[in-house]
């Protein structure tokens, strides 16, 4: 079959079954939009490069498979980058597809010319700066594979505008060979045996669980681990979702921004019980491990295993693969006392944060996002931005067993909530709800992606929490300096935003005041249209962080 190789660029997209691409059209880009214009794949026209990435970000995610975006070269190429670094800090499978300048003009700084290659070299599984145009199928092949195997991660593939029209042969490799990309599926069965004896050895054990869940697909092999061996879950911030939050073996977020009695107790653990987390250093910046505890770690990265902290018994593989080798042990631990004392410790604290007094009049963000918990459907997609409101989101949201939890914990990318919410949208089904929680401070970095959710009708409920601040970056400044030290991080002027939705025509609601919370979610989570709700909230109320401190 002779096609073009923008024909064949498509071509492929289509065999690797991708339905959605998202991206901005450009000169280095028109033959790969013209192929496009005659495919069955549907393009959604971003309003900034990096919401494209993040919403193929979205999109990916809310299947477990790979989303696709577009860009042309130079600034729309270096535009993607924020969002292609964000993916590969929290392993997200992403191809980006990027026009470049003619091959022979490539270096003379021609017109919109950039090295995106070498700029996304630190922060891609790989990328490719396509030369020979007959390599077209084999790249975007690899591609796919690379991105989505092993830990996953964001792929780049640059082609060459004058490659484009250029007719090639075109097969599809049916297979993947690549020399020196291995990566270990089953873990090692010695290691599973030890990890087996030192997990039922155990007195006070505890697992911690990252974004390694999701990504290997292995929750249920997680719940049945847990159901046989009753042991506490504990979980990173990419890892909200990977265990049932109303499980009575849930005991919640671990690291700086965790709850006080979790981290006390995975310093207590005899054993800590890691799987598909990084332990970075939000997680471990809390902890004071002692000599006694043992650790076991497992991931499908092996330069992730002992690089922060110290491993005793590593096992390198697929998450799920390891975690139903060790579900054919029988087990008799006995921690039922451990495990109460942990259960008892959340409810407590979690009421006694819920029914504080505090004096301000603005609406309590916690009770906002516990009502958003309530009134969301069983299956829920919620993207947290970054700053308080993904603290506030993170320990107050319950992520059940259908529910997913996305945000950008690696890179801490603000204005990521948005977009990546209607990326979600576009791959979701009709059943589930979308929830997008931000502060004005990131909302107001890539809003004008809201143009889309309007345009194409999409069902998701955007939650604004405005405080006038920057918040968490004033508490940052509070306790690093003191109260006179705050600088930069007033918003001072933020639009009317029930203006601003109803300019957009998103039917729209405030709320200022606790007593307001109920009625407007009944009245937001009563349809299946798009609508805008800001919460104001006090410029003093605080994360969690925040009470620990004190």
């Amino acid at each position: 079959m002779k096609l073009t190789v923008a024909e064949a660029v498509i071509k492929c997209l289509q065999l690797e079954e991708i339905q959605v691409v998202f991206g901005y059209p450009g000169g280095a880009v028109l033959g790969i939009y013209e192929a496009l214009r005659h495919s069955t794949i549907k393009h959604v026209l971003v309003r900034n490069e990096q919401g494209a990435a993040h919403m193929a970000s979205g999109y990916g995610r809310s299947t477990n498979s790979v989303g696709v975006c577009l860009a042309t070269s130079g600034p729309g190429a270096t535009n993607l980058i924020t969002g292609i670094a964000t993916a590969y800090m929290d392993s997200i499978p992403l191809v980006a597809i990027t026009g470049q300048v003619v091959s022979d003009k490539i270096g003379t700084d021609m017109f919109q010319e950039a090295d995106v290659v070498g700029a996304t070299s630190p922060f891609t599984k790989h990328n490719y700066l396509v030369k020979d145009k007959n390599d077209i199928p084999r790249v975007i092949k690899e591609a796919f594979y690379i991105a989505n195997t092993g830990r996953k991660g964001p792929v780049l593939i640059d082609i060459p505008k004058d490659l484009q029209n250029q007719v090639i042969e075109f097969e599809y490799p049916e297979t993947v060979d690549i020399r020196g990309y291995k990566p270990t599926f089953t873990g090692h069965p010695r290691q599973i045996e030890k990890a087996y004896q030192k997990i039922n050895q155990s007195l006070q054990p505890i697992i911690c669980v990252g974004g390694g869940i999701s990504s290997s697909n292995c929750k249920e092999e997680l719940i049945a681990f847990v159901e046989k061996t009753k042991i506490p879950v504990v979980c990173t911030l990419m890892g909200v979702d990977s265990f049932p939050n109303d499980s009575p073996y849930f005991a919640g977020l671990v690291g700086a921004h965790g709850y006080p009695f979790v981290n006390n107790a995975i310093n207590k653990a005899d054993v800590v019980f890691v799987i598909g987390a990084r332990f970075a250093d939000r997680s471990t910046a809390v902890l004071s491990t002692s000599n006694n505890q043992h650790i076991i770690h497992i991931d499908i990265d092996p330069a992730e295993i002992g690089k922060t902290m110290r491993t005793h018994t590593p096992i390198v593989g697929d998450a799920k693969n390891i975690l139903a080798k060790l579900c054919e042990y029988e087990y008799s631990l006995d921690i039922e006392k451990w495990v109460e004392n942990i259960r008892y410790s959340r409810a407590s604290y979690i009421e006694e944060n819920l029914n504080k007094t505090w004096d301000f009049e603005q609406c309590n963000p916690l009770k906002v996002i516990h009502a958003i918990s309530n009134h969301a459907s069983p299956k829920t997609i919620l993207t947290a931005d970054v700053g308080q409101n993904q603290i506030w989101s993170a320990h107050y949201f319950s992520a059940t067993k259908d529910r997913k939890f996305f945000t950008s914990g690696g890179l801490g990318t603000m204005g990521y909530s948005l977009p990546a919410s209607i990326g979600a949208r576009f791959n979701a089904d009709a059943d589930t709800t979308v929830v997008a929680v931000m502060g004005e401070g990131g909302f107001q970095m890539l809003m004008g992606e809201l143009a889309l959710v309007r345009e194409h009708h999409l069902n998701i409920k955007v939650f604004v929490l405005t405080n006038t601040r920057l918040g968490m970056v004033r508490e940052l400044q509070l306790h690093t300096y003191n109260k006179e030290s705050y600088h930069g991080i007033e918003v001072g002027f933020t639009p009317d935003l029930m203006k601003l939705a109803d300019a957009y025509n998103i039917k729209s609601y405030q709320i200022n005041h606790d007593n307001e919370i109920e009625e407007t979610m009944k009245a937001v989570f009563s349809d299946n249209e798009p609508c805008f709700i800001e919460c104001k909230v006090h410029p003093d109320f605080p994360t969690l962080a925040h009470w620990r401190w004190q």
